[in-house]
């Protein structure tokens, strides 16, 4: 029996890409910071965060498995649908991805975005990417909507309470809880979603339910796990306001209350990569062991069969939506089911608010 998945010719997913040996280093920093003014000697000093892992990004590995997983799923479920992946800052790029989509004679394609977050670099600047990708194509290029995010939906937050349990069990009874996110300009949260401050809105979200879920399967009260939303991978200008704590700051202050150990959950990241094996594996980790704070991380929600068939149920759900039937969409929190179309105005590009973008209203 197939599953259908009309009006879709293929599902897309849209990732942030990164280097995979040492000499493309340096040219994927260039394609992340092109136009920002980036000086060259920050792109050396970040490079040698990638030179620590002998200049490979774990980011591509981890979508080939995912897609992997993505497949096999699909097929166990009659689930017919092909899947590609484009990249925005290295091979595969989108814009090859959609050449040989529109070659294949795609013409309505499902991006699947390895963000699950409303904000600019997590949601408009993908659609600005997708928007370049298809325009050389011209007549050819298929139409792409958007799987909406999914930051609350039920089968990702029953994921990352599974492995926030499994981090607790290595650290002491009563250590707390440090749900972590990429830090961003505090005018790029001001800006995200339709009524600004999604981005910080939907992590605490996220954050409570995930809380409440570890809380519950260790008969607490919610109340009684204490936990804080704190960031990590700042990269701007000293002057300019970023979202704090940072994570190693706030591990200083769990420190001085003489906390007995924390737990970092990684809700802002969907895979392992350079952010979390460097900024929480290798910085934070270093940072709680000169504390002598024990210190564990939850896994992200990867490849768990949980967050796989959340992805499938998304992609049915929106095939449902376009063809006019009225399917069930899950969500757990205040916040509902993210919206499908982005309203116009939503995360807007300060540096180029005209740049053209797909999947949404502009």
């Amino acid at each position: 029996m197939t599953t259908d998945t009309a009006p879709y010719d293929a599902l897309l997913l849209v990732s942030f890409g990164g280097p995979e040996g040492p000499d493309e280093v340096l040219p994927f920093l260039e394609n992340v910071t092109r136009g920002r003014g980036i000086p060259r000697e920050r792109l050396v000093e970040v490079g040698e965060h990638y030179y620590a892992f002998g200049g490979v990004s774990p980011i591509n590995a981890q979508n080939r498995a995912l897609i992997a997983a993505l497949r096999a799923d699909f097929a166990a479920h009659g689930v017919d649908l092909p899947v590609h992946w484009g990249n925005r800052n290295s091979p595969p790029f989108l814009a090859d991805t959609f050449a040989e989509l529109a070659d294949g004679g795609a013409q309505r394609v499902l991006a699947l975005l390895t963000s699950a977050y409303s904000s600019y670099s997590g949601c408009r600047q993908y659609r600005e990417n997708l928007a370049a990708a298809v325009a050389p194509l011209g007549d050819r290029a298929p139409h792409v909507d958007r799987i909406r995010h999914y930051f609350n939906h039920p089968g990702v937050i029953e994921t990352l309470v599974a492995t926030t349990l499994q981090a607790l069990a290595g650290v002491p009874d009563g250590s707390a809880l440090a749900f972590v996110t990429h830090s961003v300009p505090e005018v790029m949260n001001e800006g995200s979603g339709p009524d600004g401050g999604a981005y910080v809105a939907q992590h605490e979200d996220v954050a409570r339910l995930v809380s409440a879920g570890v809380a519950a399967a260790t008969g607490r009260e919610p109340g009684d796990l204490p936990w804080s939303l704190v960031y990590c991978s700042r990269s701007g200008a000293p002057g300019q306001p970023w979202l704090e704590p940072d994570v190693n700051d706030h591990l200083e202050v769990l420190s001085a209350q003489r906390a007995p150990g924390v737990v970092v959950v990684p809700i802002g990241f969907v895979s392992d990569h350079m952010e979390v094996r460097f900024d929480l594996d290798t910085e934070a980790r270093a940072t709680a062991e000169r504390l002598r704070l024990p210190y564990a991380r939850a896994a992200t929600v990867g490849t768990d069969p949980r967050f796989v068939a959340t992805l499938r149920e998304l992609v049915l759900e929106r095939a449902a939506l376009v063809r006019g039937e009225s399917p069930v969409r899950r969500a757990l929190g205040e916040l509902g089911p993210s919206h499908d179309i982005c309203p116009a105005g939503c995360c807007p590009n300060l540096r180029d608010p005209q740049r053209p973008a797909l999947c949404g209203a502009d």
